[in-house]
């Protein structure tokens, strides 16, 4: 089926067009870069994996129950919408709570791809060129297996939130190089990766937790890579073009806190606005899913430099001011680890069928002599 009737709303013009401004920057100097960042670089090469291969696309997922979650983790909960609700409602409301957050993966996975691109072309340092050029690539793996997920396994796609969309505009609009860093790689990134680990560690169902696991290891080198790279640059900036920075992580944190209630999920079943907005501020589940996602940005957004008094007081305000001293690196380490762990577990499950397969030809061949 054509992608444009997957969408469960319509999501507009195909095509949406940012104006690009800024320089496009070369380097012509070609002697060794910083060594921690060729390293990553290095590590970015030897990370690239296919996602045909790696991901067993055979395992069958039940589209209306698709993660397995408990039913608290839905903001209808506990309404007289979901009392009123028989068990095929209820699984159709699953699968578009579903379709709706890896709707918005995927968006955010080809919004990331675009800045990666867009920070091989601006970015004035080589070494930094060569990583994003990596980093390109494994956005673009991203985009391409949530959507099979989304196409392939639950059959609907919701359009990207208005809030992401906003924030994504913002990053590519500004002419100075290192936002799309700022907006992709510390921001939407970090929040991502926060929504990724809740639902991988939460989920009982096998494929999203593959996919999830997958994706996390190659994202815990983009958070390292835009830490690298800020981190050493916010150094030779002054005091007013550091606050300015700060403003726009602030209105940034706002918009994607304020982008995770998933009202049109709620709205296309038909249950007005205002009542949609009161039952997600309601819940206990969403409240603990919005705090957890600043888990991985908070801390990353001290480390590169930004933290300023109204920065903090924005944290304080939204409850995730103690966030800032998380080890940062033991979550990015946890993350590449259950990844390999995923594979070893597999593969050994695999090697174990092939060597009970060739025992038993070999027993049949023995019985027929």
């Amino acid at each position: 089926m054509p992608t444009p009737d997957l969408y469960v709303q319509d999501p507009g013009d195909p095509l949406w067009k940012v104006p690009a401004t800024g320089a496009a920057r070369f380097s012509w100097d070609y002697d060794d870069g910083r060594d921690r960042l060729l390293a990553l670089y290095q590590k970015g090469k030897d990370k690239q994996w296919d996602a045909t291969l790696r991901i067993d696309w055979g395992q069958e997922v039940d589209p209306y129950d698709p993660l397995g979650t408990p039913d608290e983790s839905m903001s209808l909960y506990g309404t007289k919408y979901w009392d009123k609700m028989n068990e095929k409602d209820r699984g159709e409301l699953r699968r578009h709570y579903t379709s709706w957050q890896f709707s918005q993966f995927l968006h955010g996975e080809q919004g990331a791809m675009v800045c990666a691109a867009r920070i091989v072309e601006s970015v004035p340092d080589l070494d930094a060129k060569f990583y994003s050029a990596t980093q390109t690539m494994d956005e673009a793996r991203h985009a391409e297996i949530y959507s099979r997920f989304l196409r392939e396994k639950i059959g609907m796609l919701y359009p990207i939130n208005d809030n992401l969309q906003t924030l994504l505009g913002d990053t590519l609009e500004d002419s100075r190089w290192d936002m799309p860093y700022l907006g992709m790689q510390v921001l939407i990134e970090g929040l991502a990766l926060a929504a990724f680990g809740m639902i991988r560690d939460t989920t009982t169902k096998p494929l999203p937790r593959q996919i999830l696991a997958y994706v996390m290891q190659d994202e815990a080198r983009h958070v390292a890579f835009g830490r690298m790279a800020l981190r050493d640059y916010y150094k030779q900036l002054t005091d007013a073009e550091l606050r300015e920075r700060e403003e726009f992580v602030i209105e940034g944190c706002y918009l994607m806190r304020d982008r995770l209630r998933g009202l049109e999920v709620l709205e296309n079943f038909g249950i007005p606005t205002h009542e949609a907005a009161e039952f997600t501020e309601r819940s206990e589940f969403l409240h603990l899913f919005r705090k957890l996602l600043f888990s991985r940005i908070v801390p990353c957004v001290k480390d590169i430099g930004l933290w300023g008094e109204r920065l903090q007081r924005a944290y304080l305000d939204m409850g995730v001011f103690e966030m800032g001293d998380a080890n940062l690196d033991l979550l990015m380490a946890q993350d590449e680890e259950l990844a390999e762990k995923l594979d070893a577990e597999r593969f050994a499950a695999e090697e174990q069928a092939r060597t009970a397969e060739v025992a038993e030809a070999i027993a049949e061949g023995e019985a027929a002599g």
